[in-house]
């Protein structure tokens, strides 16, 4: 059926009746259903049920559906896969450009590649392809905003619409796919996923439990292909009390391969875990030196950004037997993978494609791409107001002083949290946010638009609220003096906080990281040594010091005492950020000195040796006022 809003035709659902949540059979068991089969003529069977809780006894084939048979090889066969994975919906490069075509295209340039691949071969009985991707399709593109903030104002998911366009015949969810709630990415994938989205190990929640599966079995001219999709726990946005869960990847595959590894000539794991991790949670590395090459051939990987075997299939990049590749992210690479398969079963090449260098799908771009860019591009022209402003809040002031001292534009935006939640009726005692949520800046006199301002705040995030003690405020005060860029040294990212104008404090960087203490304490004109054992309501937002791990990780090793805020409760509000704060842009005609963009001494910083930057001395502000 042809949409409302006038782009692509939504495509036919792929996803069978399946039976209830559970499989409809006890645990231990799973459902074969069968799903559609693509344009390109690849079969699809899909997995349904639970692979998480224990070793999965049997794969039973629903009413109908009858498995297919082991292929019979009598020449070699050459499976390529064309993969990509963090797009972060990069389906073109918006560019300050009037017209639709100013806009770069990305994935037209990847269609083209996929197209002529798939022309090849179909006429070679012997050769057969599947496009792939590797999760995180939305969240740091301008359309993220045709998904509207609810299924209400739902318009259309950019990506998988296009992907459906563009033939994927499969991919796994990304932490960010989840970005915008379970609720509305089921939707999205109801209404414009015309192919199968697997996560083996993310259960949990009866909105993805029907259009989300452990894994896939894809048929190309006879060949059984195997499909496990994983993804990572780390920065997943969800609700502490809520029931999604991500379970451990490694024990979900060995629940899951005995069984389905009979049924499959090909095992693939399309893998949203990350390259190699650390700590709480495991990458494809980490993976790879569990399993048997015999039974997984490959592993597609993202998450990490990681280039992987950009000048061909290197060694370093084959991990107990088993080939890891991965495609970078944004859409910079396409990559191609060669499976080679007789009685067994070799990755024989793999190598990854600079997408500028690819000519362009004219007819794609035209028909799929352009609609969903001229929407976008309407919304990333709309004008928000202006610049006007004393204070510095350029893009070098967030790149290079984002941890040492005041802020102007992250006072901006943690005063204008504040402000937005209390129009919610949100009554919270003061805000804080990770300088990483600031990714560029504004310059003074600008007509500022929404795209300037999509490109200082590209990620999805929500706000979340804490209930903090007075005692955990002056210890997160104390963790913060410490992770405070020193004199001399490099500005790497650490997860420093900026507090609205409720909070302030002055930080004595002593001698050294160990000594640096913040004090002079205040919230709302109190000291907080008065307040230790009172109860805040703090707004902040989701990943809050997610990215700071790295340096966490660094910094620790001398046994530096820090606090753990991934560990604090919190609850949802379901309220995106970046729209929040977009409003309160328009409700005060820009990024204005009086609407908060400017230094008001609620930090100062105490140099061991003298800085020659000035800092003002902690004073009071005024208090903005609710707008009605």
């Amino acid at each position: 059926m042809s949409r409302k809003d006038g782009l692509v035709t939504k495509p036919a659902s792929i996803f069978a009746s399946p039976p209830a949540a559970d499989g409809g059979l006890a645990d231990g068991v799973l459902t074969l259903v069968r799903g559609s089969a693509n344009p390109s003529g690849v079969e699809r069977y899909l997995i349904v049920g639970d692979a998480t809780r224990r070793p999965i006894q049997s794969i039973a084939p629903a009413p109908g559906v009858t498995l297919p048979p082991p292929s019979v090889v009598h020449t070699l066969f050459r499976l390529k896969i064309l993969h990509i994975n963090d797009l972060h919906g990069h389906i073109a490069r918006l560019t300050p450009g009037p017209r639709p075509q100013d806009a770069f295209p990305i994935l037209p340039r990847i269609v083209w590649r996929v197209r002529q691949q798939r022309a090849a071969a179909a006429r070679d009985a012997r050769t057969g392809v599947l496009f792939l991707t590797a999760g995180d399709d939305i969240s740091g593109s301008v359309f993220d905003d045709l998904l509207g903030r609810d299924v209400a104002s739902y318009q259309c998911h950019a990506s998988y619409r296009l992907y459906t366009a563009a033939g994927v015949d499969a991919g796994c969810l990304g932490n960010h796919d989840l970005d915008i709630g379970a609720r509305l990415l089921a939707h999205a994938l109801r209404q414009d996923a015309g192919f199968p989205l697997l996560a083996a190990n993310l259960v949990g929640d009866p909105a993805l439990t029907e259009v989300v599966h452990p894994a896939a079995l894809l048929v190309v001219k006879g060949l059984r292909i195997g499909l496990i999709g994983l993804m990572t726990g780390a920065q997943v946005r969800q609700a502490p009390q809520g029931g999604l869960h991500v379970a451990d990847p490694l024990q979900t595959v060995r629940n899951l391969l005995p069984t389905l590894r009979p049924l499959c000539d090909v095992v693939v794991i399309l893998s949203h875990l990350g390259y190699s991790q650390q700590g709480e949670f495991m990458g494809d590395v980490e993976l790879a030196r569990q399993l048997s090459p015999e039974d997984v051939h490959l592993i597609i990987g993202g998450h990490s950004h990681h280039v992987l075997n950009e000048n061909g299939l290197s060694p370093h990049h084959i991990v107990n037997g088993i080939p890891i590749v991965q495609a970078g992210a944004l859409g910079r690479f396409l990559g191609e993978v060669t499976l080679t398969h007789t009685d067994k079963t070799d990755v024989s090449d793999a190598c990854l494609l600079d997408t500028t260098n690819l000519p362009l799908d004219e007819g794609f771009e035209q028909v799929a791409v352009r609609p969903l860019l001229i929407k976008a591009q309407e919304q990333f022209r709309k004008p928000l107001g202006r610049v006007q402003t004393s204070d510095d809040c350029s893009a070098e002031a967030v790149r290079n002083d984002f941890a040492v001292g005041e802020l102007a534009l992250a006072n901006f935006v943690s005063d204008a949290l504040v402000q937005r939640c209390w129009r919610h009726k949100l009554n919270v005692d003061f805000a804080m946010i990770d300088a990483s949520v600031l990714r560029a800046g504004v310059a003074a006199g600008e007509t500022l638009t929404y795209g300037d301002w999509f490109n200082i705040m590209p990620y999805a995030d929500t706000i979340r609220l804490y209930r903090l003690s007075g005692q955990q405020i002056a210890e997160l005060l104390q963790d913060n003096a410490r992770r405070a860029c020193r004199l001399g040294e490099p500005h790497t990212e650490r997860g420093f906080v900026h507090f609205s104008h409720q909070v302030r404090y002055q930080i004595d960087l002593g001698d050294s990281r160990n000594t640096a203490r913040a004090t002079h304490m205040r919230i709302a004109g109190l000291p907080l040594g008065y307040l230790k054992q009172h109860t805040f309501l703090v707004a902040s937002h989701t990943f809050f010091r997610e990215s700071a791990l790295p340096w966490e990780a660094w910094v620790q090793q001398p046994a530096l005492p820090l606090v753990n805020t991934r560990a604090w409760p919190y609850a949802e509000t379901g309220l995106f950020l970046r729209a929040e704060i977009v409003a309160y842009i328009e409700a005060h005609g820009g990024v204005t000195a009086v609407a908060g963009a400017r230094k008001d001494g609620r930090l100062h910083m105490e140099y061991a040796n003298p800085s020659p930057i000035p800092h003002p001395v902690p004073r009071a502000a005024p208090v903005p006022q609710p707008v009605p």
